[in-house]
């Protein structure tokens, strides 16, 4: 196979990609740069071709980030030189629409396979996230569940408690000895 065959030259792992998803003001974004470098074009291309069709990347689709996300962004992903990142104005990130919107943009085939890889890790990520939601809703039944069985626990022991101070009290009447008057029994 040629080295520019795209079916050839696309081994992308799903980790790798799901590496490059970031949480930015509540969305599952890529950045721009990253997804250039997964289309095989520079940034500057994909954004050009992004600005001449964008009227398909609405607010939901596509945003930029601000400098203060940015420079938030650069902190969480521990990179030690900020100049070596290239970042002269905060990126363009696109949302999962944004993204399968792009394979439209770019209209190669690199794209369309890229993409379709892409769409597919960002379905993947959200069967799991479903997944977690359900097991962490188990578990609160489950600490529910348990919290009502130690109150009922505890209920138990106190009247436990209750019924060993009654049955002491009893003891305790019975060996009293009895004054007043004492009358013979028939």
């Amino acid at each position: 196979m040629k080295k520019n065959d795209p079916k050839s030259t696309i081994a992308i792992h799903d980790e790798v990609l799901m590496n490059k998803i970031y949480l930015i003001r509540g969305q599952k974004v890529m950045l721009d740069r990253d997804l250039a470098e997964l289309y095989d074009v520079e940034t500057r291309v994909l954004n050009q071709a992004v600005r001449r069709n964008e009227k398909r990347f609405p607010a939901d689709f596509m945003f930029q980030m601000s400098r203060d996300e940015m420079e938030e962004w650069k902190s969480q992903t521990v990179i030690s030189n900020k100049e070596k990142m290239g970042f002269r104005k905060p990126p363009l990130v696109f949302t999962e629409q944004g993204v399968a919107m792009l394979s439209s943009v770019l209209n190669s085939e690199r794209a369309i396979v890229v993409n379709i890889r892409i769409i597919r890790v960002f379905t993947k990520m959200r069967e799991l996230l479903t997944t977690h939601k359900e097991i962490l809703q188990k578990l609160e039944m489950i600490e529910r569940k348990d919290i009502e069985q130690d109150e009922k626990i505890m209920l138990i022991f106190e009247y436990l408690n209750q019924f060993e101070q009654a049955k002491q009290m009893e003891a305790e009447q019975k060996e009293r000895t009895m004054i007043g008057f004492k009358t013979r029994k028939r």
